[in-house]
């Protein structure tokens, strides 16, 4: 399996350089903001996002070095998703995130919901400040995106009827938007042609798609030391997910136990042994496999380099995640 270190290994001093600047960028203004912040940044996480814009920006600039807008991007980038993962415990009301205690559970719900407005407004200030008309509109669809992914996920809490392209859409807001329209964003800063830009958008939209996938198989198979998470909590929440979804078609009792949200005693254990049943968890990975492979073919244009070899192998890391 390919660990993160050697896949970061082409922007390992740029990573570094930015987990030092985002603790200084959110300020010490507001000293429970800052120590919410400096939990948040402080708690590691794989630093996905801003990787691939740090490795999009190498891989798009080969005879300069990148620029500070670059490296502001990343950064955004990074708040952003700190930002949405705060407001998420929230509303999901988890204890645990990335094996530390969530905002808050540490600080309350009225410090993570300011906390997460704060991180949002942060990066909507920062972002405005790199004068670049594009990508402020690439990165503010991914603000909505983002609220309009968490609504969609909490109207559709057990609805069985639920179909895999609407699961589809609402993984894009939720996870592949941030990817695809930071990725493309990088591009812009370097300025690469229209349709490069346009195929920096689809690596990171079928990436980003892939790893939500994974993500939603490893509620399933994965233990809580893994995932930083109770397991089978989507499940037991009423996020119904791939592998519930292709289980659907084959085991229509599933509906029933659905439509009851798991009320009864053994109702998820039941559930589970019904979606191993169905192959759903295999459907689920082929699924998975099959953007991650989609997401490769949009870098058939990119200049052979490090970064863009690690971006190739980013997809094989998303999938390694399963083994």
């Amino acid at each position: 399996m390919t660990s993160t270190t050697s896949l970061f290994s082409p922007v390992e001093a740029d990573l570094r350089l930015l987990s030092e600047n985002l603790k200084q960028l959110v300020g010490n203004r507001h000293p429970i903001l800052s120590a919410a912040a400096e939990h948040l940044f402080g708690a590691g996480g794989k630093r996905l996002r801003p990787a691939i814009v740090l490795l999009i920006s190498r891989a798009t600039m080969l005879e300069r070095d990148i620029t500070p807008r670059h490296r502001r991007l990343a950064e955004i980038t990074e708040m952003i998703h700190t930002a949405s993962l705060v407001h998420d415990d929230v509303v999901d009301e988890s204890s645990v995130r990335r094996g530390v205690p969530t905002v808050h559970s540490l600080f309350g719900n009225r410090i993570a919901v300011l906390a997460g407005d704060f991180l949002f407004a942060q990066s909507s200030w920062y972002l405005a400040n790199l004068d670049n008309l594009e990508v402020v509109k690439l990165l503010s669809e991914v603000i909505m995106d983002l609220a309009a992914g968490e609504i969609q996920q909490g109207l559709n809490r057990f609805d069985a009827s639920l179909s895999i392209e609407a699961y589809l859409q609402k993984s894009y807001y939720k996870t592949a938007s941030l990817i695809a329209n930071s990725a493309k964003a990088a591009g812009v800063l370097s300025d690469v042609s229209t349709e490069m830009a346009q195929n920096l958008y689809y690596y990171g939209r079928h990436l980003g798609l892939a790893f939500q996938i994974v993500d939603d198989i490893l509620d399933f198979t994965g233990s809580t030391d893994v995932l930083g998470k109770p397991s089978l909590s989507d499940l037991r929440s009423g996020n119904l997910t791939a592998p519930t979804l292709f289980a659907l078609k084959e085991k229509p009792f599933l509906e029933v136990l659905i439509d009851r949200e798991f009320s009864q005693e053994e109702d998820l254990e039941q559930a589970l042994q019904l979606i191993n049943e169905a192959k759903g968890i295999e459907s689920a990975r082929e699924l998975a496999t099959q953007n991650a492979r989609t997401a490769v073919e949009y870098l058939a244009d990119l200049p052979a380099s490090e970064s863009r070899q690690a971006l190739i192998n980013m997809a094989d890391y998303v999938l390694s995640r399963l083994y």
